[in-house]
C-alpha cells in the first residue's frame, strides 16, 4: 500500500467490525497518531521539590481501590482493543500484567463481540485476572442504534466485568467512514441505562477530553465514574484520517489539529465540577510524574493507553519493566514533595502552575 492507506472495507459487517480493529492497532504502531495542539497541559504544572521531606522512600504506599477492588497502584490499563486473535494477545499479556501489579483494566469496545460471537474469546481475561477491577467498555452512541440494557449486560457477563464503560467519541466518528453520528437523545439513554443497570457504569472519553459542564452532567444523569481521557494523546481523528477513503475527510482532519480539551484541564475542572465523584485521568500519560501531577490535581486512578501497546506485543518483560518505571516514578515524585500516601499527594500544596 504506497499510500499507507488500509485496502477497502469489507461489506459484511462482522467481518468489518474485525478489520477495523485490526487496522486500528497496525495504525496505531506505525503512523504519528499523537494529537497536535498544546499536548496534555501537564507541562503547564511542576512540582516544588521538598528537600527535607522527613519520609523514608520505603514508608511510601500506592495502594488505593476501584469499584470495590483493592488496587497495588492507581493505575487502569485504558481500554484499547479486543475482536481479533491479536487483540486478544494484547489483552492476555496485559491482563497478566494488571494481575500482577495490582492494576485496574480495561477492554476495548465489546461491540465486536456482540455482533461477531466468534471474537468474544479476545475479551476473556478474568481467568488470568482473578483479582483486578474489569471494565467492560461499549461505544454510548450504540444506545442510540438499538442497543439497551440486555446488550450492555451481555457485555459485562461475558467479560465478569465489575462495570461497564460507554466510550463518547463522537469526533472519531464523524471521521470514521460510516461512523454513527447520531448522539441526540443519548443523554436520556444513559441515564435510562444507569437507572436499570446492576452494575456500576462509568463513561469515558477517547482522547478529545470531558469537561467540568459535561462532568457535572453525567454525575446528574447517575454514572458512576468518569474518565476524561483528554487531548495530547492518541488522536482518533489522526487514526481515522490513516483509514478513510473518503478524500474530504482525510483533508478536512488537518483543520482540527488543535481540537481537544487538554488533560490537565480536564482532571481539574472534573473534580471542581463533581467532588464526590471517582475520576479516572487519562490522555496520553507516558511516565509517573505526569501520573503524580494528575492525582495532585483531583484524580482518584490514571490510565495508560498506547504507552503499553508496543511492549505488550513486544514480551511479558517489557511489559513488567515498564509497569514497574511507572509505579517506581510515581514514589519518587512523591518523595520529592514529602507525600507518603496518595491521600497526601492529593492534598499536597507543592504542585504549582508555571507562570
Amino acid at each position: 500500500m504506497d499510500d499507507g492507506k488500509v485496502e477497502a472495507a469489507d461489506q459484511n459487517p462482522e467481518t468489518e467490525i474485525k478489520r477495523r480493529k485490526q487496522e486500528h492497532i497496525e495504525i496505531c504502531l506505525r503512523e504519528d497518531v499523537d494529537g497536535w495542539g498544546e499536548g496534555t497541559g501537564f507541562d503547564r504544572y511542576r512540582f516544588r521539590h521538598l528537600a527535607l521531606p522527613e519520609l523514608d522512600f520505603a514508608d511510601i504506599r500506592l495502594n488505593s481501590s476501584f469499584l470495590g477492588r483493592n488496587l497495588k497502584a492507581p493505575f487502569v490499563v485504558s481500554s484499547m482493543t479486543g475482536g481479533t486473535d491479536e487483540a486478544g494477545r494484547i489483552n492476555l499479556r496485559l491482563a497478566e500484567a494488571a494481575q500482577r501489579h495490582g492494576w485496574a483494566m480495561g477492554l476495548g469496545s465489546l461491540r465486536a463481540a456482540i455482533e461477531a460471537p466468534d471474537s468474544a474469546a479476545s475479551y476473556r481475561v478474568r481467568q488470568v485476572a482473578p483479582d483486578v477491577p474489569l471494565l467492560a467498555n461499549l461505544g454510548a452512541v450504540q444506545l442510540n442504534y438499538g442497543y439497551g440494557i440486555a446488550e450492555c449486560r451481555r457485555a459485562v457477563e461475558m467479560t465478569g466485568a465489575d462495570a461497564l464503560v460507554l466510550h463518547l467519541n463522537g469526533m472519531q466518528e464523524v471521521f470514521q467512514d460510516g461512523g454513527n453520528t447520531a448522539f441526540r437523545g443519548l443523554a436520556r439513554r444513559i441515564s435510562e441505562l444507569c437507572r436499570e443497570a446492576d452494575f456500576p457504569v462509568g463513561v469515558k472519553e477517547v482522547g478529545m477530553g470531558i469537561d467540568g459542564d459535561t462532568v457535572r452532567t453525567l454525575a446528574d444523569l447517575g454514572v458512576a465514574f468518569v474518565d476524561v481521557a483528554g487531548a495530547g494523546g492518541t488522536s482518533w481523528i489522526k487514526v481515522e484520517k490513516y483509514r478513510t477513503k473518503d478524500r474530504l475527510r482525510e483533508t478536512a482532519a488537518d483543520a482540527f489539529e488543535e481540537w481537544g480539551n487538554p488533560t490537565a484541564e480536564c482532571i481539574r475542572e472534573a473534580r471542581e465540577a463533581a467532588p464526590d465523584m471517582t475520576i479516572v485521568a487519562s490522555g496520553g500519560m507516558t511516565n509517573g510524574v505526569e501520573a503524580a501531577k494528575a492525582l495532585a490535581l483531583g484524580a482518584d486512578a490514571v490510565a495508560f493507553g498506547k504507552a503499553l501497546l508496543a511492549p505488550a506485543l513486544d514480551s511479558a518483560d517489557k511489559l513488567d519493566e515498564l509497569f514497574a518505571r511507572l509505579e517506581f516514578e510515581l514514589k519518587a515524585a512523591m518523595f520529592g514533595i514529602g507525600a507518603g500516601s496518595l491521600a497526601e499527594l492529593r492534598g499536597t500544596r507543592r504542585l504549582i502552575r508555571r507562570n
